[in-house]
């Protein structure tokens, strides 16, 4: 089992004892066996690489091979209690579609995405390259990253759809919370969490 990172620990703190959760790209399934293992939580993960579906069943998660773009329509609302995305926003097609989906088949969305507006993106940006740091470490040419945001614009779509931000926490490239990140999340955060609900 793939250790469990300091980002993945704070959402699992967000997480009530007993919740029904949905974890959308769940990777090997870690977050998830972690939720049962300490929060006593039952749910699904779905994801796409065929590899990382092995390595999730291995775990003992139920598991889902589907595409995020293709839509959440076959699962029906109201049916978890939270919905997360780990770091997979800027990778799909419609972000604001799928977030959509999320609070209709859930109470609460849980999104995390590395921040495009961090100072190392700003200055790759003016020496007019695209930016390669730790928590966007592709190059242009073979990132799966297709909708980069920074947190302004990330909360000018909370805003446009209606959300509720009920908790932001904005940390390091370490996934460590810091007096900087806090006082200037979109100049100094390099990974943005978000627990969202609908108004």
């Amino acid at each position: 089992m793939t250790p469990l990172r300091s980002e993945l620990r704070m959402i699992a703190d967000w997480i009530r004892p007993g919740s029904h959760v949905l974890d959308l790209g769940c990777g090997d399934g870690t977050l998830l066996h972690h939720l049962h293992e300490q929060r006593q939580a039952t749910g699904y993960g779905l994801e796409i690489d065929q590899d990382k579906i092995v390595k999730a069943i291995a775990n003992n998660i139920n598991v889902i091979q589907t595409d995020l773009d293709a839509g959440l329509s076959e699962i029906e609302s109201d049916s978890f209690d939270y919905v997360i995305m780990s770091e997979t926003l800027q990778a799909v097609r419609y972000p604001d579609k799928l977030i959509d989906e999320m609070l209709r088949i859930g109470s609460e969305a849980i999104i995390t995405f590395p921040n495009f507006g961090h100072w190392r993106c700003r200055v790759e940006l003016f020496y007019g390259r695209m930016p390669v740091t730790p928590s966007l470490p592709d190059t242009w040419y073979n990132t799966p990253n297709i909708h980069m945001c920074t947190i302004h614009d990330f909360e000018q779509l909370c805003q446009d759809m209606n959300l509720r931000v009920m908790q932001r926490i904005v940390v390091d490239r370490d996934h460590k919370p810091s007096i900087t990140a806090r006082m200037l999340p979109n100049l100094m955060g390099e990974v943005a969490l978000y627990r969202l609900q609908n108004r």
